[in-house]
Protein backbone atom coordinates (compact mmCIF):
# COMPACT_ATOMS: atom_id res chain seq x y z
CA UNK A 1 0.00 0.00 0.00
CA UNK A 2 1.28 3.22 -1.14
CA UNK A 3 1.87 6.25 2.06
CA UNK A 4 2.13 8.70 -0.77
CA UNK A 5 -1.92 9.12 0.48
CA UNK A 6 -3.80 9.26 3.73
CA UNK A 7 -5.61 5.85 4.01
CA UNK A 8 -9.11 5.72 2.96
CA UNK A 9 -11.76 5.49 5.76
CA UNK A 10 -13.71 3.07 3.49
CA UNK A 11 -12.75 -0.39 3.51
CA UNK A 12 -10.92 -1.56 0.45
CA UNK A 13 -10.06 1.92 -0.64
CA UNK A 14 -12.05 4.76 -1.74
CA UNK A 15 -14.03 7.61 -0.32
CA UNK A 16 -17.44 8.30 1.13
CA UNK A 17 -18.41 10.79 -1.42
CA UNK A 18 -18.13 9.57 -4.98
CA UNK A 19 -16.96 12.56 -6.40
CA UNK A 20 -13.82 12.42 -4.22
CA UNK A 21 -13.03 8.61 -5.82
CA UNK A 22 -9.38 8.77 -7.72
CA UNK A 23 -9.02 5.93 -10.29
CA UNK A 24 -5.79 7.56 -11.56
CA UNK A 25 -2.63 7.84 -9.13
CA UNK A 26 -1.18 11.22 -9.25
CA UNK A 27 -4.21 13.18 -9.36
CA UNK A 28 -4.28 16.44 -6.62
CA UNK A 29 -7.52 17.55 -7.86
CA UNK A 30 -10.83 15.76 -8.87
CA UNK A 31 -11.50 14.74 -12.12
CA UNK A 32 -14.85 16.34 -14.14
CA UNK A 33 -16.65 12.86 -14.13
CA UNK A 34 -20.55 12.61 -13.10
CA UNK A 35 -21.66 10.65 -10.29
CA UNK A 36 -25.28 9.52 -9.43
CA UNK A 37 -27.39 11.93 -7.56
CA UNK A 38 -29.25 11.52 -4.90
CA UNK A 39 -32.58 10.55 -7.50
CA UNK A 40 -30.20 8.68 -9.17
CA UNK A 41 -29.81 11.14 -12.05
CA UNK A 42 -26.38 12.14 -13.42
CA UNK A 43 -24.30 15.01 -11.36
CA UNK A 44 -20.87 16.18 -13.00
CA UNK A 45 -18.91 18.27 -11.03
CA UNK A 46 -19.01 21.83 -12.00
CA UNK A 47 -22.90 21.49 -12.11
CA UNK A 48 -22.28 20.59 -8.36
CA UNK A 49 -20.15 23.35 -7.67
CA UNK A 50 -22.27 25.86 -9.82
CA UNK A 51 -25.61 24.46 -8.16
CA UNK A 52 -23.18 25.03 -4.65
CA UNK A 53 -22.46 28.54 -5.25
CA UNK A 54 -26.49 29.69 -5.80
CA UNK A 55 -27.44 28.03 -2.65
CA UNK A 56 -25.21 29.39 -0.90
CA UNK A 57 -23.92 32.96 -2.05
CA UNK A 58 -25.87 35.96 -3.42
CA UNK A 59 -27.89 36.17 -6.39
CA UNK A 60 -26.01 38.46 -8.94
CA UNK A 61 -27.41 41.06 -10.93
CA UNK A 62 -26.69 44.00 -13.19
CA UNK A 63 -26.61 47.74 -12.73
CA UNK A 64 -26.63 48.90 -16.51
CA UNK A 65 -23.99 52.02 -15.08
CA UNK A 66 -27.30 52.96 -13.20
CA UNK A 67 -25.15 52.05 -9.87
CA UNK A 68 -24.47 54.79 -7.13
CA UNK A 69 -20.46 54.45 -7.91
CA UNK A 70 -21.01 54.58 -11.64
CA UNK A 71 -22.47 57.43 -11.35
CA UNK A 72 -20.23 59.42 -9.16
CA UNK A 73 -17.15 57.64 -9.51
CA UNK A 74 -15.50 61.04 -11.63
CA UNK A 75 -16.72 63.21 -8.69
CA UNK A 76 -15.34 61.00 -5.66
CA UNK A 77 -12.10 60.73 -7.91
CA UNK A 78 -12.19 64.28 -8.36
CA UNK A 79 -12.44 64.97 -4.54
CA UNK A 80 -10.16 62.06 -3.23
CA UNK A 81 -6.17 62.86 -2.75
CA UNK A 82 -4.12 62.08 -5.66
CA UNK A 83 -0.15 60.91 -5.08
CA UNK A 84 2.93 62.74 -6.59
CA UNK A 85 5.15 60.30 -7.24
CA UNK A 86 8.03 62.24 -8.88
CA UNK A 87 9.82 62.69 -6.17
CA UNK A 88 13.85 63.20 -5.95
CA UNK A 89 15.05 60.42 -4.44
CA UNK A 90 18.55 62.25 -3.51
CA UNK A 91 16.74 64.02 -0.61
CA UNK A 92 14.36 61.21 0.40
CA UNK A 93 15.01 59.23 3.43
CA UNK A 94 15.94 55.27 2.87
CA UNK A 95 13.25 54.00 4.27
CA UNK A 96 10.56 56.43 2.56
CA UNK A 97 11.85 55.92 -1.08
CA UNK A 98 8.74 55.37 -3.67
CA UNK A 99 6.57 57.31 -1.31
CA UNK A 100 4.74 59.88 -3.04
CA UNK A 101 3.40 63.42 -1.33
CA UNK A 102 -0.41 63.53 -1.74
CA UNK A 103 -2.14 66.80 -2.67
CA UNK A 104 -5.71 67.63 -3.06
CA UNK A 105 -6.39 69.53 -6.43
CA UNK A 106 -7.81 72.81 -6.16
CA UNK A 107 -10.90 72.42 -8.21
CA UNK A 108 -11.96 69.30 -6.28
CA UNK A 109 -11.96 70.88 -2.79
CA UNK A 110 -13.77 73.55 -4.48
CA UNK A 111 -16.34 71.07 -5.42
CA UNK A 112 -16.24 69.53 -2.44
CA UNK A 113 -16.81 73.12 0.02
CA UNK A 114 -19.64 74.00 -2.70
CA UNK A 115 -21.35 70.45 -2.25
CA UNK A 116 -21.44 70.73 1.56
CA UNK A 117 -23.13 74.17 2.09
CA UNK A 118 -26.42 74.31 1.98
CA UNK A 119 -28.98 76.33 -0.05
CA UNK A 120 -28.67 79.59 2.20
CA UNK A 121 -25.03 79.07 2.31
CA UNK A 122 -24.68 79.13 -1.51
CA UNK A 123 -26.54 82.33 -2.03
CA UNK A 124 -24.88 84.02 0.36
CA UNK A 125 -21.42 82.82 -0.90
CA UNK A 126 -22.98 83.79 -4.49
CA UNK A 127 -23.81 87.41 -2.83
CA UNK A 128 -20.49 88.04 -1.06
CA UNK A 129 -18.54 87.05 -5.22
CA UNK A 130 -20.58 89.56 -6.52
CA UNK A 131 -19.40 92.33 -4.04
CA UNK A 132 -15.77 91.28 -3.97
CA UNK A 133 -15.95 91.51 -7.92
CA UNK A 134 -17.52 94.72 -8.01
CA UNK A 135 -15.29 96.18 -5.61
CA UNK A 136 -12.19 94.90 -7.62
CA UNK A 137 -14.17 96.47 -10.83
CA UNK A 138 -15.01 99.90 -9.43
CA UNK A 139 -12.63 100.65 -6.84
CA UNK A 140 -9.14 98.79 -7.49
CA UNK A 141 -9.33 98.80 -11.70
CA UNK A 142 -8.94 101.89 -13.45
CA UNK A 143 -12.84 101.26 -14.08
CA UNK A 144 -13.36 103.36 -10.30
CA UNK A 145 -11.96 107.08 -12.31
CA UNK A 146 -14.35 106.54 -15.12
CA UNK A 147 -17.39 105.40 -13.82
CA UNK A 148 -16.82 108.64 -11.57
CA UNK A 149 -16.72 110.80 -14.57
CA UNK A 150 -20.00 109.26 -16.18
CA UNK A 151 -22.87 112.05 -16.10
CA UNK A 152 -25.54 109.20 -15.05
CA UNK A 153 -23.12 107.58 -11.98
CA UNK A 154 -20.52 110.21 -10.62
CA UNK A 155 -20.70 113.12 -12.89
CA UNK A 156 -17.34 114.34 -12.61
CA UNK A 157 -16.77 115.40 -16.14
CA UNK A 158 -19.00 118.34 -15.24
CA UNK A 159 -16.04 120.06 -12.74
CA UNK A 160 -12.35 120.99 -14.04
CA UNK A 161 -10.09 122.47 -10.87
CA UNK A 162 -7.18 124.89 -12.26
CA UNK A 163 -4.43 125.46 -10.68
CA UNK A 164 -2.19 128.21 -10.71
CA UNK A 165 1.09 126.97 -10.90
CA UNK A 166 4.28 129.07 -11.65
CA UNK A 167 6.65 126.79 -13.34
CA UNK A 168 9.41 129.33 -14.48
CA UNK A 169 9.81 131.63 -11.81
CA UNK A 170 7.65 135.30 -10.77
CA UNK A 171 7.59 138.49 -12.26
CA UNK A 172 10.41 140.24 -9.79
CA UNK A 173 12.54 136.39 -8.89
CA UNK A 174 12.80 133.27 -9.57
CA UNK A 175 11.53 130.23 -7.49
CA UNK A 176 14.41 128.35 -4.84
CA UNK A 177 13.57 125.12 -3.46
CA UNK A 178 11.42 125.93 -1.20
CA UNK A 179 9.08 127.21 -3.65
CA UNK A 180 9.56 124.30 -5.87
CA UNK A 181 8.37 121.92 -2.67
CA UNK A 182 5.00 123.72 -2.38
CA UNK A 183 4.70 123.67 -5.89
CA UNK A 184 5.06 119.62 -6.20
CA UNK A 185 3.29 118.88 -3.00
CA UNK A 186 0.32 121.33 -4.12
CA UNK A 187 0.32 119.34 -7.63
CA UNK A 188 0.53 116.25 -6.26
CA UNK A 189 -2.35 117.35 -3.92
CA UNK A 190 -4.95 118.05 -6.70
CA UNK A 191 -3.50 115.32 -8.68
CA UNK A 192 -4.69 112.60 -6.18
CA UNK A 193 -7.80 114.63 -5.55
CA UNK A 194 -9.22 114.68 -9.43
CA UNK A 195 -7.79 110.72 -9.90
CA UNK A 196 -10.01 110.02 -6.91
CA UNK A 197 -13.15 111.45 -8.52
CA UNK A 198 -12.62 111.82 -11.67
CA UNK A 199 -12.24 115.55 -12.03
CA UNK A 200 -10.49 117.32 -14.52
CA UNK A 201 -7.04 118.84 -13.60
CA UNK A 202 -5.50 121.98 -15.67
CA UNK A 203 -2.22 123.07 -14.22
CA UNK A 204 -1.75 126.97 -15.78
CA UNK A 205 1.30 128.98 -15.75
CA UNK A 206 1.16 131.91 -13.99
CA UNK A 207 4.49 133.29 -15.18
CA UNK A 208 4.70 136.22 -17.06
CA UNK A 209 4.62 136.52 -20.88
CA UNK A 210 5.85 138.97 -22.61
CA UNK A 211 2.12 140.10 -23.76
CA UNK A 212 1.73 140.96 -20.20
CA UNK A 213 5.55 141.62 -18.95
CA UNK A 214 4.99 145.62 -19.92
CA UNK A 215 2.29 146.09 -17.29
CA UNK A 216 3.14 143.49 -14.76
CA UNK A 217 -0.48 142.22 -15.29
CA UNK A 218 0.47 138.54 -13.42
CA UNK A 219 -2.53 137.62 -11.56
CA UNK A 220 -4.84 138.82 -14.43
CA UNK A 221 -4.15 135.86 -16.54
CA UNK A 222 -6.58 133.93 -14.41
CA UNK A 223 -9.41 135.78 -16.01
CA UNK A 224 -7.53 134.04 -19.45
CA UNK A 225 -7.38 131.06 -18.58
CA UNK A 226 -10.79 130.52 -17.76
CA UNK A 227 -11.96 131.42 -20.72
CA UNK A 228 -9.55 128.70 -22.46
CA UNK A 229 -10.63 125.73 -19.92
CA UNK A 230 -14.23 126.46 -20.95
CA UNK A 231 -12.76 126.41 -24.38
CA UNK A 232 -10.90 123.43 -24.09
CA UNK A 233 -13.17 121.02 -21.69
CA UNK A 234 -16.68 121.48 -23.72
CA UNK A 235 -18.69 119.39 -20.96
CA UNK A 236 -17.47 121.33 -17.79
CA UNK A 237 -19.90 122.80 -16.52
CA UNK A 238 -18.12 124.32 -13.18
CA UNK A 239 -14.76 125.48 -12.92
CA UNK A 240 -12.77 125.49 -9.50
CA UNK A 241 -10.04 127.80 -9.40
CA UNK A 242 -7.16 127.07 -6.53
CA UNK A 243 -3.95 129.17 -6.06
CA UNK A 244 -0.95 126.77 -5.56
CA UNK A 245 -0.47 128.04 -1.83
CA UNK A 246 -4.22 125.78 -1.11
CA UNK A 247 -4.42 122.21 0.12
CA UNK A 248 -7.13 119.69 -0.13
CA UNK A 249 -7.32 118.55 3.84
CA UNK A 250 -10.34 116.06 3.29
CA UNK A 251 -9.73 114.40 0.15
CA UNK A 252 -12.72 112.10 0.89
CA UNK A 253 -14.91 114.89 0.21
CA UNK A 254 -16.51 114.78 -3.26
CA UNK A 255 -17.48 118.17 -4.34
CA UNK A 256 -21.05 116.87 -5.52
CA UNK A 257 -21.29 115.46 -2.12
CA UNK A 258 -19.76 118.37 0.13
CA UNK A 259 -21.56 121.50 -2.16
CA UNK A 260 -23.73 120.53 -5.10
CA UNK A 261 -25.61 118.38 -3.95
CA UNK A 262 -27.62 120.49 -1.30
CA UNK A 263 -26.33 123.88 -3.17
CA UNK A 264 -29.31 126.02 -1.72
CA UNK A 265 -28.15 125.33 2.03
CA UNK A 266 -24.56 125.98 1.20
CA UNK A 267 -24.56 129.86 -0.25
CA UNK A 268 -26.05 133.36 0.40
CA UNK A 269 -27.22 135.86 -2.13
CA UNK A 270 -27.23 138.62 0.54
CA UNK A 271 -24.03 140.28 0.87
CA UNK A 272 -25.07 141.55 4.49
CA UNK A 273 -25.28 138.12 6.33
CA UNK A 274 -21.34 138.72 6.33
CA UNK A 275 -20.03 142.78 4.86
CA UNK A 276 -16.59 142.79 5.67
CA UNK A 277 -16.20 145.86 2.59
CA UNK A 278 -19.41 147.64 4.29
CA UNK A 279 -21.08 147.42 0.01
CA UNK A 280 -24.66 149.13 0.21
CA UNK A 281 -27.15 145.86 -0.58
CA UNK A 282 -29.45 146.25 -2.24
CA UNK A 283 -28.96 148.43 -4.70
CA UNK A 284 -31.96 151.36 -4.75
CA UNK A 285 -32.92 152.87 -8.11
CA UNK A 286 -36.01 153.58 -10.11
CA UNK A 287 -34.32 152.23 -12.87
CA UNK A 288 -33.73 148.85 -11.51
CA UNK A 289 -36.37 145.78 -12.43
CA UNK A 290 -37.55 143.47 -9.26
CA UNK A 291 -34.70 141.13 -9.79
CA UNK A 292 -31.75 143.62 -9.47
CA UNK A 293 -32.91 145.26 -6.56
CA UNK A 294 -33.90 142.72 -4.63
CA UNK A 295 -30.84 141.26 -2.57
CA UNK A 296 -31.67 137.51 -3.22
CA UNK A 297 -32.23 138.16 -6.65
CA UNK A 298 -34.43 135.72 -8.53
CA UNK A 299 -34.03 133.50 -5.08
CA UNK A 300 -33.48 130.54 -8.01
CA UNK A 301 -30.45 128.52 -6.57
CA UNK A 302 -29.75 127.53 -10.57
CA UNK A 303 -29.28 131.05 -11.35
CA UNK A 304 -25.91 131.38 -9.46
CA UNK A 305 -23.16 131.76 -12.08
CA UNK A 306 -20.45 132.58 -9.52
CA UNK A 307 -19.41 131.75 -6.33
CA UNK A 308 -16.96 132.94 -3.73
CA UNK A 309 -15.84 133.13 -0.38
CA UNK A 310 -14.85 136.62 1.74
CA UNK A 311 -12.25 137.30 4.17
CA UNK A 312 -11.31 139.64 6.68
CA UNK A 313 -10.45 142.22 3.67
CA UNK A 314 -13.26 141.49 1.49
CA UNK A 315 -13.35 138.98 -1.44
CA UNK A 316 -11.12 136.30 -1.71
CA UNK A 317 -10.32 134.43 -5.06
CA UNK A 318 -7.57 131.96 -3.67
CA UNK A 319 -10.69 129.48 -4.29
CA UNK A 320 -13.89 130.24 -5.98
CA UNK A 321 -16.25 128.46 -8.45
CA UNK A 322 -17.65 129.83 -11.74
CA UNK A 323 -19.90 128.25 -14.17
CA UNK A 324 -20.38 128.13 -17.99
CA UNK A 325 -22.99 130.41 -19.05
CA UNK A 326 -23.54 133.18 -21.29
CA UNK A 327 -23.53 135.80 -18.05
CA UNK A 328 -20.16 133.86 -17.67
CA UNK A 329 -18.77 134.95 -20.66
CA UNK A 330 -20.03 138.54 -20.42
CA UNK A 331 -18.64 138.64 -17.30
CA UNK A 332 -15.13 137.38 -18.24
CA UNK A 333 -15.05 139.91 -21.20
CA UNK A 334 -15.27 143.29 -18.99
CA UNK A 335 -13.10 141.78 -15.85
CA UNK A 336 -10.23 141.37 -18.71
CA UNK A 337 -11.11 144.82 -20.35
CA UNK A 338 -7.71 146.60 -20.33
CA UNK A 339 -9.68 150.08 -20.15
CA UNK A 340 -10.61 149.51 -16.67
CA UNK A 341 -7.08 148.10 -15.97
CA UNK A 342 -5.45 151.00 -17.08
CA UNK A 343 -7.32 153.36 -15.50
CA UNK A 344 -7.60 151.93 -12.01
CA UNK A 345 -4.62 149.65 -11.54
CA UNK A 346 -2.77 152.14 -9.06
CA UNK A 347 -5.61 152.09 -7.07
CA UNK A 348 -6.11 148.29 -7.27
CA UNK A 349 -3.82 146.84 -4.34
CA UNK A 350 -5.03 143.61 -5.17
CA UNK A 351 -5.41 143.43 -8.59
CA UNK A 352 -8.28 141.51 -10.52
CA UNK A 353 -9.48 140.71 -6.97
CA UNK A 354 -10.20 144.66 -6.39
CA UNK A 355 -11.52 144.61 -9.69
CA UNK A 356 -14.52 142.23 -9.24
CA UNK A 357 -15.23 143.80 -6.18
CA UNK A 358 -15.77 147.10 -8.11
CA UNK A 359 -17.19 145.33 -10.78
CA UNK A 360 -20.13 144.15 -8.02
CA UNK A 361 -20.35 147.34 -6.38
CA UNK A 362 -21.04 149.23 -9.25
CA UNK A 363 -23.17 146.70 -11.76
CA UNK A 364 -26.77 145.16 -10.49
CA UNK A 365 -26.28 142.97 -13.32
CA UNK A 366 -23.61 140.96 -11.61
CA UNK A 367 -25.09 140.77 -8.11
CA UNK A 368 -27.72 138.77 -9.37
CA UNK A 369 -26.35 136.61 -10.41
CA UNK A 370 -23.56 136.43 -7.83
CA UNK A 371 -23.25 133.67 -4.42
CA UNK A 372 -21.53 133.74 -1.63
CA UNK A 373 -20.02 130.25 0.59
CA UNK A 374 -18.58 130.48 3.60
CA UNK A 375 -14.72 130.66 3.72
CA UNK A 376 -14.62 127.61 5.60
CA UNK A 377 -16.58 125.47 3.23
CA UNK A 378 -14.02 125.90 0.56
CA UNK A 379 -11.09 128.27 1.70
CA UNK A 380 -9.94 128.29 5.23
CA UNK A 381 -7.08 130.50 6.88
CA UNK A 382 -4.48 129.37 8.81
CA UNK A 383 -4.32 130.48 12.03
CA UNK A 384 -1.58 133.54 11.20
CA UNK A 385 -3.73 135.04 8.48
CA UNK A 386 -6.63 137.44 9.04
CA UNK A 387 -5.12 137.10 12.61
CA UNK A 388 -5.37 140.93 13.96
CA UNK A 389 -8.46 140.36 15.71
CA UNK A 390 -7.39 136.33 17.05
CA UNK A 391 -8.57 133.43 15.98
CA UNK A 392 -11.90 133.53 13.80
CA UNK A 393 -14.33 130.91 13.55
CA UNK A 394 -15.74 131.89 10.47
CA UNK A 395 -12.68 131.99 8.42
CA UNK A 396 -9.77 129.79 10.42
CA UNK A 397 -9.59 126.08 9.53
CA UNK A 398 -10.86 124.06 12.76
CA UNK A 399 -9.34 120.07 13.08
CA UNK A 400 -12.24 119.31 14.76
CA UNK A 401 -14.69 120.21 12.12
CA UNK A 402 -12.67 118.65 9.15
CA UNK A 403 -12.62 121.15 7.04
CA UNK A 404 -12.41 120.50 3.42
CA UNK A 405 -9.61 123.01 2.12
CA UNK A 406 -6.86 125.22 3.05
CA UNK A 407 -5.68 128.52 1.89
CA UNK A 408 -2.10 129.51 2.86
CA UNK A 409 -3.16 133.61 2.16
CA UNK A 410 -0.33 135.82 2.46
CA UNK A 411 1.74 133.55 3.30
CA UNK A 412 4.83 135.07 1.62
CA UNK A 413 4.74 138.58 3.74
CA UNK A 414 6.35 136.87 7.44
CA UNK A 415 5.46 134.10 7.60
CA UNK A 416 6.46 130.45 6.03
CA UNK A 417 4.59 129.15 3.47
CA UNK A 418 6.49 125.90 3.28
CA UNK A 419 6.39 125.26 6.79
CA UNK A 420 2.62 125.61 6.43
CA UNK A 421 2.64 123.89 3.51
CA UNK A 422 4.42 120.83 5.58
CA UNK A 423 2.33 120.88 8.70
CA UNK A 424 -1.30 120.78 6.82
CA UNK A 425 0.22 118.22 4.74
CA UNK A 426 1.00 115.96 7.51
CA UNK A 427 -1.83 116.54 9.05
CA UNK A 428 -3.84 115.85 6.25
CA UNK A 429 -2.33 111.99 5.91
CA UNK A 430 -2.92 111.94 10.07
CA UNK A 431 -6.68 112.72 9.71
CA UNK A 432 -7.27 110.50 6.37
CA UNK A 433 -5.10 107.18 7.67
CA UNK A 434 -6.41 103.61 6.63
CA UNK A 435 -7.39 101.18 9.37
CA UNK A 436 -3.98 99.32 8.43
CA UNK A 437 -1.91 102.79 9.46
CA UNK A 438 -3.87 103.18 12.27
CA UNK A 439 -3.02 100.38 13.52
CA UNK A 440 1.34 100.93 12.73
CA UNK A 441 0.97 104.11 14.10
CA UNK A 442 -1.53 104.32 17.00
CA UNK A 443 -0.83 100.93 18.63
CA UNK A 444 2.08 99.04 17.63
CA UNK A 445 4.59 102.40 17.46
CA UNK A 446 2.93 103.52 20.79
CA UNK A 447 4.04 100.18 22.31
CA UNK A 448 7.80 100.44 20.71
CA UNK A 449 8.42 104.05 21.50
CA UNK A 450 6.87 103.87 25.62
CA UNK A 451 9.65 100.73 25.88
CA UNK A 452 12.40 102.19 23.67
CA UNK A 453 11.92 105.85 23.38
CA UNK A 454 12.50 106.05 20.51
CA UNK A 455 10.49 107.05 17.30
CA UNK A 456 9.63 104.60 14.43
CA UNK A 457 11.91 105.09 11.16
CA UNK A 458 10.83 102.04 9.41
CA UNK A 459 7.36 100.01 10.04
CA UNK A 460 8.17 96.96 8.67
CA UNK A 461 11.60 96.56 10.87
CA UNK A 462 9.10 97.58 13.65
CA UNK A 463 6.93 94.91 13.62
CA UNK A 464 9.52 92.27 12.75
CA UNK A 465 10.84 93.45 16.16
CA UNK A 466 7.79 93.60 18.37
CA UNK A 467 6.71 89.59 16.61
CA UNK A 468 10.37 88.34 18.01
CA UNK A 469 9.85 90.32 21.20
CA UNK A 470 6.98 88.98 22.61
CA UNK A 471 5.92 85.68 20.41
CA UNK A 472 9.24 83.89 19.90
CA UNK A 473 11.79 85.14 22.43
CA UNK A 474 9.88 83.98 25.77
CA UNK A 475 9.53 80.89 25.31
CA UNK A 476 12.82 80.33 24.81
CA UNK A 477 14.33 81.88 28.41
CA UNK A 478 12.68 84.00 30.74
CA UNK A 479 15.73 86.43 31.34
CA UNK A 480 17.01 86.68 27.41
CA UNK A 481 19.24 88.81 24.94
CA UNK A 482 17.73 90.39 21.84
CA UNK A 483 20.65 91.85 20.22
CA UNK A 484 19.95 90.21 16.36
CA UNK A 485 20.31 93.50 14.57
CA UNK A 486 20.84 96.68 14.95
CA UNK A 487 17.57 98.66 16.60
CA UNK A 488 16.08 95.16 18.30
CA UNK A 489 15.62 95.49 22.09
CA UNK A 490 18.18 93.93 24.67
CA UNK A 491 15.46 92.76 27.67
CA UNK A 492 16.68 91.77 30.57
CA UNK A 493 14.17 91.20 33.56
CA UNK A 494 16.07 93.63 35.86
CA UNK A 495 16.01 96.48 33.41
CA UNK A 496 13.73 98.52 31.24
CA UNK A 497 14.17 97.66 27.56
CA UNK A 498 16.21 100.07 25.81
CA UNK A 499 17.25 100.06 21.97
CA UNK A 500 20.37 99.57 20.85
CA UNK A 501 22.37 101.62 18.11
CA UNK A 502 25.15 99.66 16.58
CA UNK A 503 26.58 102.00 14.26
CA UNK A 504 28.36 100.12 11.10
CA UNK A 505 26.65 96.92 11.93
CA UNK A 506 24.91 94.98 9.76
Amino acid sequence: MSLSRSPSPVPGGGWSSPGLNINTSGRSSPAKSSFAGPNGGTVTWESARLKSQGVTGYPSFSTQNHGFFTRHMRRISSSLPSFNMKTDERYAEKEKLGRGRWRVPLLGRVRGMVARMGRKGKIRALIALLLFTCYLLFYITPLWYYWRRTSWLGGGEKFVIILAANVGGGVMEWKGAREWAIERDSVRNKRKYVARWGYDLEIVDMSTKKRYAHEWRESWEKVDSIRNSFRKYPKAEWIWWLDLNTFVMEPSYSLQHHIFNNLEKHIYRDINEFNPLNITHPMQGNYLDPESSSAVGDGNVDSVNLMLSQDCSGFNLGSFFIRRSEWTDRLLDIWWDPVAYEQKHMEWEHKEQDALEQLYTTQPWIRSHTAFIPQRLINSFPTGACSDNGNDTRMHYNQDDRDFVVNMAGCEWGRDCWGEMYNFRELSYYLNRNPWERFKEDLVAVIWFKLTGQKVKCAYILLFSMFYLFALVPRLSPCFYAVQAPGILQISNSVQPRMLFQEGRR
